[in-house]
């Protein structure tokens, strides 16, 4: 129970923060046309909102990339940024030596791109080969291809399957003048410093932003996923305990043998004055005593296999596997939470199953035990 409670935890917080770390937590996309209207005081009132973090315009487009590895070209979700955007936030990012993060992308002319490290693999470039982007934009309303000579200044790992098998990020402006300002979206993003408040901090936001943007946040955006994996992990509880309620027949037979062997003992004890309610609580105590330390001993294996199977990873999913669970290992995180749930279950059970030979126990009258000794 415990490293499935640590396996379901995990897949979702992990699915959380990796989605977040993407995107933001928080949303806003322009009413009207692609392009984003946020002028300075509007950001101003956005940055100085409590528990926000950063307040970022980006752009996002489509294309196709060539490489020595896939000279058809590779479909691919461009990210536009500008300079003050950190790389870093996507996660582990390898950069060439002469260029380091908060550089705009577009060095003397050139357009530096940076790939997911699961793309660079399936293009088979490294940093600092030059490869070849077309970006989809419109003219006059058709289907308009652009194309130019990037260099790949770096490769970044998130862990996120999505991202880091389809995501090219580059320069905002660059791609917006190579989609011609169409065919591209254009949004705002917030950073939270805690993602848990993007019901509250969006309602500020729609107040800042007025009718001018639709404001969303994750929790929208993932409803249906986040609440079908805390169904799922509710209903694996469940199952799972059937299991450990018939385990804690064990603990009840064993009491009854128990109860059997000790007869003259509980005769005894009877007669010199222990009332029915202390024989009782002697085997409860008893049987209690056998369902804590087996509980202990499971929750203390479970944590440790947990962290083992997290620490190096130990479970990790092939590139199609991954593209649809959107994650490369899989994560087991362990929260105290599930760790009090698992044991009051456990415990729970066990005081159920022994409370039945516990009271034949104290049910047994001294004369019955001590006629034939």
């Amino acid at each position: 129970m415990v490293i499935a409670m640590a396996l379901m935890t995990g897949y979702r917080k992990d699915l959380r923060r990796k989605l977040v770390r993407g995107n933001a937590a928080i949303i806003a996309y322009p009413m009207i046309g692609s392009e984003v209207m946020l002028d300075e005081g509007d950001r101003t009132a956005l940055a100085a909102l409590p528990g926000v973090t950063d307040v970022r315009t980006v752009v996002y487009g489509k294309g196709a990339l060539v490489g020595g590895g896939a000279p058809d070209g590779l479909a691919v979700t461009l990210r536009g940024v500008d300079a003050s955007t950190p790389l870093g936030e996507l996660g582990v990012v390898e950069l060439v030596p002469d260029f380091h993060d908060g550089e705009s992308l577009l060095r003397n002319g050139r357009l530096g791109v940076v790939l997911g490290s699961d793309l660079a693999r399936r293009l088979a470039a490294e940093p600092g080969e030059t490869l070849r982007l077309m970006v989809l934009g419109l003219h006059q309303g058709r289907p308009r291809f652009r194309y130019c000579s990037v260099d790949l200044v770096g490769t970044f790992t998130t862990g996120f399957s999505e991202f880091d098998q389809a995501w090219v990020v580059t320069d905002r402006d660059e791609l917006i003048r190579l989609a011609g300002g169409e065919a591209g979206s254009s949004l705002v993003e917030i950073a939270l410093e805690d993602p848990a408040q993007a019901d509250e901090i969006a309602d500020k936001v729609r107040g800042v932003l007025e009718s001018e943007f639709l404001v969303t946040h994750w929790r929208d955006l993932n409803r249906e996923l986040f609440t079908a994996l805390k169904v799922q992990q509710i209903a694996l509880f469940f199952m799972l305990g059937l299991i450990v309620l018939v385990s804690t027949f064990n603990v009840a037979s064993s009491l009854v043998v128990l109860v059997r062997e000790k007869m003259r003992d509980i005769g005894s004890l009877a007669a010199i004055g222990l009332s029915p309610g202390g024989l009782r609580s002697i085997f409860l105590f008893y049987g209690l005593g056998l369902g804590a330390v087996g509980t202990l001993a499971g929750i203390g294996l479970g944590a440790v296999a947990s962290w083992m199977l997290t620490e190096f990873e130990l479970i990790r999913l092939e590139p199609e596997l991954a593209a649809i669970y959107f994650i490369n290992s899989v994560p087991f995180r362990i929260e105290l939470q599930d760790i009090l749930a698992v044991a009051l279950f456990s415990l729970t059970v066990t005081v159920v199953a022994c409370w039945v030979p516990a009271r034949r126990a104290a049910s047994i009258l001294p004369a019955t035990a001590l006629r034939y000794e």
